[in-house]
C-alpha cells in the first residue's frame, strides 16, 4: 500500500510547467500544427517550442495519432459499453479490453467495479461475437449495457483543457472556409490512415513511404481526409500532467427535440472533451475534464443546470484512463 501511494504521489507531483502545458494544449487542439505556428500563436519562439515539445514526444508524454470517423466507414459500429465486473478482477478486464485493436477508450469508473469502453466494431458479426459470446463467457463480467454512438459532435475535437484562449484556438484551427466535397476513399487513403494512427505527426515523406506515394500526394490526401472529417487527428496526454484532476462521464437524458442543440452546445464547452448522441436510457454521453471537484461541481450546477432540455443526468467519475484515442496509457498494463 505504501509503495503504491508513493508511486501515485510521485506521478501527481510531476506536473508540466505553464509553458509546457500551453504547448501540450496547442498539440491537443491542433495535433499537426508546425512548431512555428505553435510559437506564433503562444507568443514564444519556435526554438523554445522545439526545445520544450520534442522531449515530451520523445518520452511519450505526448503521443499523436488519428481516429477514423465511422460516418465514412459504414461497416464500423461505434459502441459504448458499460461493463460491471467483479472488483478484484477489474484491472484484468480493463487490460484485456485495452489490448483489443478495436477499442478506442477504456476507462475504469468511480465505483471501482465498472468499466466504460468505446469500440469501433468491424460489422455485425464482430458486435454479436462480443456481446453474445465473449462477454457472457467471461466469469469476471457481471453485466453490461451497450449504447450505439449515433452522432459524435465534432466541436469538442479541438479541446485544449481550457489552457488556450478562444483567439489562440481560432489561430490553430485549419481554414475550413471552402466546403468539403465528399468523394470515395482511395487505396492510398487507407494506408495513410493506418500510418497516421501510428504517428499522427509523421512527416509527409514518411507518410508517402508508408503509403507508396509521393510527399505531395500524401499532403494533399491528408488535407482532404482531415478537411472532410474522414479522420480526427488527436494528441494523447495524461490530463493529470496538465493539472486536470477530475474527469467524469455524464449520461444525460435530453428531450428528443433538444438533442441536437444540447449536444452541440455542450461540445463547445471548454471542459467537454467528447460528446455523442447515443441509444439507450440516456441519449447523450459527455466526457468532462475539470481542474478539480469544485470546478466539476460548478460545471454540473451552472452550465448543465442552465440547459432547458435536460431531464436527468448520471455522473460517473473516472478513476483511471487505461486507453484513450486508441492508445494504451504507459504503465497501465
Amino acid at each position: 500500500m505504501t509503495d503504491k501511494l508513493s508511486r501515485n504521489t510521485a506521478k501527481a507531483s510531476h506536473l508540466l510547467n505553464e509553458t509546457d502545458r500551453r504547448i501540450a494544449a496547442a498539440m491537443l487542439a491542433s495535433p499537426r500544427a508546425s512548431w512555428r505556428t505553435v510559437g506564433r500563436v503562444l507568443g514564444i519562439s519556435e526554438r523554445t517550442v522545439v526545445r520544450r515539445a520534442a522531449p515530451l514526444f520523445h518520452d511519450r508524454t505526448l503521443r499523436a495519432t488519428a481516429v477514423r470517423n465511422p460516418v465514412w466507414f459504414p461497416d464500423l459500429i461505434p459502441l459504448a459499453l458499460r461493463i460491471r465486473c467483479r472488483p478484484h478482477q477489474i484491472s484484468a478486464i480493463a487490460a484485456t479490453l485495452a489490448r483489443r485493436a478495436d477499442t478506442i477508450w477504456v476507462d475504469v469508473l468511480g465505483g471501482g467495479d465498472e468499466i466504460c469502453t468505446i469500440l469501433f466494431l468491424d460489422g455485425p458479426d464482430a458486435r454479436n461475437s462480443l456481446l453474445l459470446r465473449d462477454l457472457p463467457a467471461t466469469p469476471a463480467v457481471r453485466s453490461w449495457t451497450s449504447h450505439v454512438l449515433l452522432r459524435v459532435f465534432p466541436a469538442a475535437f479541438d479541446w485544449s483543457g481550457g489552457l488556450l484562449t478562444e483567439a489562440e484556438l481560432t489561430s490553430l484551427r485549419p481554414d475550413t472556409s471552402a466546403p468539403a466535397v465528399r468523394s470515395a476513399l482511395l487505396p492510398v487513403d487507407h494506408a495513410l490512415i493506418t500510418a497516421l494512427a501510428e504517428d499522427g505527426r509523421a512527416s509527409y515523406a514518411d507518410l508517402a513511404r508508408r503509403a507508396g506515394t509521393t510527399p505531395v500526394t500524401a499532403r494533399r490526401r491528408l488535407e482532404t481526409l482531415v478537411g472532410d472529417q474522414v479522420v480526427r487527428l488527436a494528441t494523447e496526454v495524461d490530463l493529470a500532467r496538465l493539472g486536470i484532476r477530475s474527469e467524469a462521464l455524464l449520461w444525460i437524458t435530453v428531450a428528443p427535440g433538444g438533442l441536437e442543440e444540447t449536444g452541440r452546445q455542450l461540445s463547445r464547452h471548454p471542459q467537454v472533451r467528447f460528446a455523442s448522441a447515443t441509444t439507450g436510457s440516456a441519449n447523450l454521453l459527455v466526457a468532462v475534464a475539470a481542474a478539480d471537484l469544485n470546478a466539476l461541481y460548478h460545471f454540473l450546477s451552472d452550465d448543465i443546470g442552465a440547459l432547458p432540455h435536460i431531464s436527468t443526468m448520471e455522473v460517473t467519475p473516472i478513476l483511471s484512463g487505461v486507453k484513450r484515442t486508441g492508445l494504451v496509457r504507459p504503465g497501465t498494463l
